[in-house]
């Protein structure tokens, strides 16, 4: 055979070898065959924890991008890589999929039906709500991906949430998306987010998220709602209380708070007044959310602004009746997201500055400062009246003492007849007087009685008188 046209190799070659090439020493390597697509390496966790976690985030805001889950899961990471490697194994379990890419270039997540099924079996044990499941419809014509747009608005919800989390203000299975609130109109007021968070001091708070979509009045409507809302009773409420509230509207304010529906639904927030409410701006202007602001406390002071006690002592008492009051609290997303919601970037309505959301939640002129300050004015009220009754005491026209309080009833009770005697002497001249008396009457009892008239004698005499 013409040595040209020999094999340059055999034909059965061992695995890893290209034909006509010697065996690598360090085995076989990606550019031997570089037109095979290669998946990127990530690290497995479909069986750990992080799947669980991620779940059930998607379950409660069903979309969201990585750098919001990391921060609802585990905002102590220094950066979302590792949630990444976690969405790409549970997208070959087929538990989740890309939706749609944003503009700058984040991916959002969405659960499949397989995955949103295992989220069913994580949340509704616990009671949680779950979010409707984002089917993918494609466009018969076109084969587009119909309805993958990513609401701007969901997504200030979700950053909201992840930035709340990641201050240590609730978990992300105390977080709830679209809760209706049906006031006695029957218009259902959804929050867009409520928190319950007791262990950072926040029991419940009830969400707004506004882009700057809606006008200032439309958000004093929402706090009327919610405000009508907290003076709602429950259906079984006692008949004579729904009568006299029926009769008398203003008579809700003294039922308490435990006995009305909201108490139902939501736990004690642990101050006065009804259930607090967050607004949070987003994508705005300063100037814009100032003016939103200033409309917020002039045409919803009914709805937050606290009262003046009705109390004896309203010169004393400048503490303030919030008992039937909306606490309402402002902030921005961009200031949660550069400084944290644990500083201070929280306004209440009705003050100057800005807390953090407990101190701002607080009430520090409220019914604990009422009950000092009404509790110092009666006691320097009794001062008052004992220092008034103490100058009009009546003093002793001999020894110039005044009388004690028993000798002062005495002399000055109407009605009531007491012992005879000098009403204008204190009580120790008194009975010095009454001593006196009683002494003369000792002696005069101790002296021997004056003799009598004998009349025997003088008969005597007479006869004797007569005989002679």
């Amino acid at each position: 055979m013409d040595p040209s046209i020999t094999p340059s190799a055999s034909r059965r070659q061992r695995p890893g070898v290209s034909a006509g090439q010697d065996r690598r020493p360090g085995g076989r390597r990606r550019s031997d065959n570089p037109h095979v697509p290669r998946k990127p390496q990530h690290r497995r966790t479909s069986t750990g924890p992080r799947r669980r976690e991620l779940l059930q985030a998607l379950g409660i805001f069903q979309r969201a991008t990585p750098d919001q889950l990391w921060k609802l899961t585990r905002p102590d990471n220094k950066h979302d890589k590792l949630v990444r490697d976690s969405l790409l194994d549970l997208e070959d379990h087929q538990l989740v999929r890309i939706e749609v890419v944003r503009e700058d270039q984040r991916q959002v997540w969405v659960l499949t039906r397989r995955g949103h099924g295992e989220a069913k079996k994580l949340l509704e044990p616990k009671g949680i709500r779950v979010s409707a499941l984002r089917e993918e419809k494609y466009d018969p014509v076109t084969g587009k991906l119909l309805g993958a747009s990513y609401d701007d608005h969901a997504a200030a919800v979700t950053s909201t949430a992840a930035e709340l989390h990641r201050a240590g203000i609730g978990h992300r299975l105390g977080f709830a998306t679209e809760i209706g609130h049906r006031p006695g109109s029957g218009y259902v007021q959804r929050a867009d987010l409520v928190v319950r968070a007791p262990e950072a001091g926040v029991p419940v708070l009830l969400l707004e998220i506004d882009r700057r979509s809606e006008d200032a009045h439309d958000l004093v409507a929402k706090l009327r709602r919610y405000w009508e809302w907290g003076r709602l009773l429950p259906k079984d409420a006692a008949k004579h209380t729904v009568d006299l509230v029926r009769s008398r509207p203003d008579a809700i304010e003294h039922v308490d708070h435990g006995k009305r529906l909201w108490r139902r639904v939501y736990p004690p927030t642990g101050r006065e007044g009804l259930a607090p409410v967050a607004f949070v701006f987003a994508d705005t202007t300063e100037a814009k959310v100032a003016n939103t602001v200033a409309v917020l406390e002039e045409a919803g002071r009914r709805y937050w602004a606290p009262r003046r006690y009705d109390t004896l002592y309203s010169k004393a008492v400048t503490a303030r009746d919030y008992r039937q009051a909306v606490p309402v609290v402002v902030t921005t997303l961009e200031q949660l997201q550069a400084h944290g919601a644990g500083a201070a970037v929280w306004r209440r309505l009705g003050r100057t500055g800005d807390q953090t959301l407990t101190a701002a939640l607080d009430n520090l002129d409220g019914h604990a400062l009422y009950r000092d300050q009404e509790a110092r004015a009666d006691a320097e009220d009794k001062r008052r009246r004992a220092a008034e009754r103490e100058a009009q005491r009546s003093v002793c026209k001999r020894c110039r003492a005044k009388f004690s309080d028993l000798r002062w009833e005495e002399t000055t009770a109407r009605g009531r007849v007491w012992p005879a005697g000098d009403t204008s002497v204190c009580d120790t001249c008194h009975a010095d007087d009454v001593a006196r008396e009683e002494a003369a009457a000792r002696l005069q009892a101790a002296a021997p009685p004056e003799p009598e008239n004998d009349p025997e004698p003088d008969r005597g005499r007479g006869w004797f008188r007569r005989r002679t």
